[in-house]
């Protein structure tokens, strides 16, 4: 049985829920449940604080895991990123007060504070910078208005928390982070793994993609075609009115109406739009 670790709460917990119910997998009703099987598809999931995923997974203890970029590479722990999730997207950067000039190459000798020092020390000692590390736990935001540090590192959305808090953004992003998939570093795939990792494809597939079927005149064909090459070509049949075929073809979901646009002005006519729930390419 494949023992899948996830996240208990915070900004990941309900997406990652969502993705593994979409791939067919049950999930908990009651938030106070921790542990949860799934006979039917030879699961068993636990559910554990973010940061200790990476941890529990790195010692063997859980097969795989769902969990930041940010804290598996925060952890140390002996996990690997397997598959990016395309969820809970975040950036990791320095901050200072307003004014104050700075950038990454002058911190040596400054305090950085940081809910992440084991990935901040490690980006520090990368580029020999003599940096103190602030380990805090929680928001670093009034870390320097109380005399604590100089400089915060902390993963940055809009922006508008720190903007608030009188401090502004410099250098480079430290780290572009966002849900992972993880299993042990330099150990063989689990039982069932494969199965895990076909289904969460097939749902970031179907979330990205949508099916899109048209009429078209045969002569208007390759032009259409090029507007809808689809994954691996499209579907083409003939039609009982002559001279006309139907296509149908995956497209990308943000491009789904330029391209019905662009369809309709060569031509094509009865263009339908159609969620993908699941799939397997």
């Amino acid at each position: 049985m494949l023992r899948i670790a996830v996240p208990n709460k915070g900004a990941l917990a309900e997406p990652a829920a969502e993705m593994l119910r979409e791939a067919g997998y049950r999930q908990r009703k009651d938030p106070r449940e921790l542990v949860l099987a799934d006979p039917d598809n030879a699961a068993e999931f636990f559910f554990l604080r973010p940061r200790d995923i990476a941890t529990y997974v790195g010692e063997g203890t859980l097969d795989v895991g769902i969990t930041g970029r940010d804290m598996l590479l925060d952890s140390g722990a002996p996990a690997e990123e397997t598959l990016p999730l395309g969820f809970g997207g975040s950036t990791f950067r320095f901050a200072a007060k307003e004014g104050s000039g700075l950038s990454v190459d002058r911190l040596g000798g400054l305090r950085v504070a940081t809910a992440y020092a084991g990935l901040l020390g490690k980006y520090l000692a990368d580029r020999g910078l003599d940096t103190r590390v602030i380990q805090l736990d929680g928001a670093v935001e009034t870390a320097i208005r109380l005399g604590v540090a100089d400089v915060i590192a902390d993963v940055v959305s809009t922006g508008t928390t720190l903007r608030n808090a009188g401090l502004e953004i410099f250098g480079e992003p430290i780290l572009q982070s966002e849900a992972v998939l993880i299993k042990r570093a330099d150990a063989p795939d689990p039982e069932g793994f494969d199965q895990l990792t076909r289904r969460v494809r097939g749902v970031m597939v179907a979330r990205d993609y949508v099916m899109m079927d048209y009429d078209i005149r045969a002569e208007q064909l390759e032009a259409a075609g090029a507007l809808t090459p689809g994954i691996e070509g499209p579907t083409v049949s003939p039609l009982h009115r002559e001279g006309w075929v139907a296509v149908r073809a995956m497209v990308p979901r943000r491009d789904a109406q330029r391209i019905m646009d662009d369809l309709w002005e060569i031509g094509a006519r009865a263009i339908l739009v159609t969620d993908i729930y699941a799939c397997r390419l």
